[in-house]
């Protein structure tokens, strides 16, 4: 189907591990997409890219390979990042634009200076006449609507595929934040060991994502549910499907939920008593995709007994947050990376 065309000057982007998403002024978020692209090995050129190239993982011939720009949320290929956001800014506004947009791109927090640079350089070279930088968090945080430019703590939780970030913010700064490594793509991970390891079966990260969304838990679900997996025998290599349940998934990916909740344990001990009063009183906001696991709000609340509540609409906080700052760029300009 092809995308109408916005002639917005600005554009958010939410440069995801697994997705990304692209937001236009006065039209919302128009483009939601795979960060994936597919390559041609031997000439280098792009032949796919988002979903039509998120089909093509695990299924493709010797001469194409599906690359994933980002690993655990920072740009790991620049040049396939560049082609990425070059084809996400050409499906909004067209390859026959007169006027170069202002493009607002979100980063993981902590990502180095060098990384930084890197992904202004590829929102310039992909067509952006004026290039900012936000903090996933921060973003989340204006996308979830928190008060954060009152005196008031708000602590908001970014669980994405690669990467968790967590902040307090308060008065439009942030207060702490710590970021770990971990995410729907290490939960993913144990899932497919788990199922090698118990049941001599090989599944692929697309199966074991099904798996997750459809029975996966971070506590023990009541009644627990089943799913068949497929894949290969890792014995005799012949294709082989197994029912597996939920108890078992849970046990699974216990290990990949430990970052999430020490990453959240890390910015509370940094805060100052009077926000971290705040913070009881107002609770733990997540978004992200991640954050969608069923039972993390209430296995986070267990482990740190602060309140947690699910943002609402968790996966287009940080969308609408970016947008919303790019819209008010006078207010955040301080807290942005210009180029």
């Amino acid at each position: 189907m092809r995308l109408p065309l916005f002639s917005s000057k600005s554009l958010g982007i939410d440069l995801g591990t697994a997705n990304s998403r692209v937001w236009s002024k006065g039209a919302g978020v128009v483009l939601t997409e795979a960060s994936v692209v597919a390559i041609d090995d031997e000439s280098g050129r792009v032949v796919a890219v988002g979903s039509e190239a998120y089909e093509l993982l695990g299924r493709t011939g010797t001469n194409l390979v599906a690359q994933k720009p980002l690993s655990e949320g920072v740009v790991a290929d620049f040049l396939v990042a560049e082609a990425m956001l070059r084809h996400f800014i050409d499906r909004v506004l067209g390859t026959s634009r007169l006027m170069r947009p202002e493009v607002m791109v979100c980063v993981p927090a902590g990502v180095t200076q060098v990384e930084r640079r890197a992904v202004l350089e590829a929102a310039l070279a992909a067509g952006a006449r004026r290039a900012y930088l936000i903090e996933h968090t921060l973003a989340a945080a204006i996308g979830a609507n928190l008060p954060i430019d009152t005196p008031v703590g708000s602590m908001i939780v970014d669980i994405g595929a690669g990467q968790v970030g967590a902040a307090v913010i308060s008065m439009g700064g942030i207060v702490a934040a710590a970021t770990a490594k971990g995410g729907g793509n290490r939960i993913d991970e144990a899932i497919v060991a788990w199922i090698r390891k118990n049941h001599n079966l090989v599944i692929g990260e697309r199966m074991a994502e099904d798996i997750k969304i459809k029975i996966g838990s971070a506590t023990a679900l009541a009644p627990k549910k089943a799913i068949e997996a497929r894949g290969r025998d890792a014995i005799f290599g012949l294709p082989k499907s197994v029912t597996v349940d939920s108890v078992e998934i849970t046990q699974a990916i216990g290990s990949a939920l430990a970052p999430i909740i020490t990453c959240i344990k890390q910015v509370l001990e940094q805060i100052p008593p009077e926000l971290a009063s705040d913070i009881i009183d107002r609770g733990i906001v997540l978004c992200g995709g991640t954050s969608q696991l069923r039972n993390l709000d209430r296995l986070i609340a267990s482990q740190t007994g602060v309140p947690v509540s699910v943002a609402e609409n968790p996966q287009e906080c940080v969308i609408y947050g970016c947008g919303g700052a790019l819209e008010n760029i006078g207010t955040w300009r301080r807290l942005v990376a210009v180029r």
